[in-house]
């Protein structure tokens, strides 16, 4: 791994993957404000009366950034090895993957690699959705169920598929 990778020294890492285990993991469902709380403690961007469920994975929560009255469902992982950045008023449903890091294929030893994440405001990502490294979702944008998204996707459209495609227009 990339010197200074994870962004944080191996204590933090360590002291975060503790508190994320028993005091995140474990609080009850509608402890939204302690869970904004230890994401804040942990160097994360979190705005108001945003929604985390216990069940979210956040490797780095110094990584995360999240607008007001965003929702992030059951299940979700916010892979982030490298910046993730969700809008204000956007839901990012259930088993949804948001992965902002690879492998170099082209190289014998795979070294890893991150790209930042951007989903932008007022988007929905429907459930277990695919965002891969250096994807940005426009403003309005929704990401069908089950979608793959390996490029960016533009303001304002319905998209979906693998890999997922711009269908049409979300309003009219």
């Amino acid at each position: 791994m990339p010197s200074n990778f994870r962004g944080k020294n191996i204590f933090i890492v360590q002291l975060w993957r503790f508190v994320h285990a028993v005091f995140f993991k474990l609080s009850p469902q509608f402890f939204y404000s302690w869970r904004r709380f230890i994401l804040r403690l942990f160097g994360a961007k979190i705005g108001k009366k945003v929604i985390i469920r216990p069940s979210v994975t956040i490797p780095f929560p110094w990584k995360i950034r999240i607008g007001d009255y965003s929702w992030i469902g059951d299940e979700v992982v916010l892979y982030s090895l490298d910046e993730i950045s969700i809008g204000s008023n956007t839901v990012i449903s259930q088993r949804s993957y948001l992965c902002a890091a690879s492998h170099d294929y082209t190289k014998t030893d795979f070294p890893i690699y991150g790209k930042k994440i951007e989903i932008s405001d007022e988007c929905w990502l429907a459930t277990d959705v695919f965002i891969a490294p250096g994807v940005t979702v426009g403003k309005q944008c929704v990401i069908g169920a089950r979608s793959s998204v390996f490029k960016n996707m533009p303001k304002g459209w319905v998209c979906y598929g693998n890999p997922a495609k711009p269908i049409k227009k979300r309003l009219e």
